[in-house]
């Protein structure tokens, strides 16, 4: 009688063994599935967008120009060359120089529309002017940096450079 009350019970005991682990593995991979993923963040997202402040940069040709300048040694002076940023065209009041952050390069559109027609691109760091913004923040006029091109591009794919950086 003992031994059949034995067995009796290890059955049990088995059987509520391998239910409480089924159930614990169960609730396991409900909760890893049933939670969202996290947000993407994308190259062209705004610092607004992300939650960040914009960081301010210190051009490199800054930094290298000044040092032969600080160890006292005599270099010669360069002579200035017209830069090729200087546009034939005069710069409307608000237009600043940029340089293409998109790594794919840019498509130049007719109007500020996603489906306005093409009329050219632009390649990954280049440099242009942004004259203007689209009242609703979303596309930026832009002049190709020899003033031969205007055209809409996306906003937030370009970055302004300083006057002093020449590359």
């Amino acid at each position: 009688m003992i031994n059949i009350l034995k067995y009796t019970l290890g059955i049990f005991l088995a059987l509520a063994i391998l239910a409480g682990g089924g159930v614990a593995a169960a609730l396991y991979f409900m909760n890893r599935t049933s939670a969202p993923p996290t947000k993407p963040i994308f190259a062209n997202d705004s610092p607004a967008v992300r939650g960040e402040k914009p960081k301010a940069t210190v051009p490199k040709v800054a930094k290298a120009a000044s040092k032969p300048e600080a160890k006292g040694e005599a270099s010669p002076k360069p002579t200035p060359t017209p830069k090729a940023s200087e546009s034939p065209k005069p710069l409307p009041p608000g237009a600043y120089q940029a340089r293409v952050t998109w790594k794919q390069g840019l498509i130049l559109r007719a109007e500020a529309k996603q489906d306005a027609e093409r009329v050219g691109g632009i390649g990954f760091n280049s440099r242009v002017i942004v004259l203007e913004q689209s009242e609703d923040q979303v596309w930026q006029k832009i002049r190709l940096e020899d003033g031969e091109q205007e055209g809409w591009v996306k906003a937030g794919n370009t970055q302004k450079v300083d006057e002093e950086d020449s590359q």
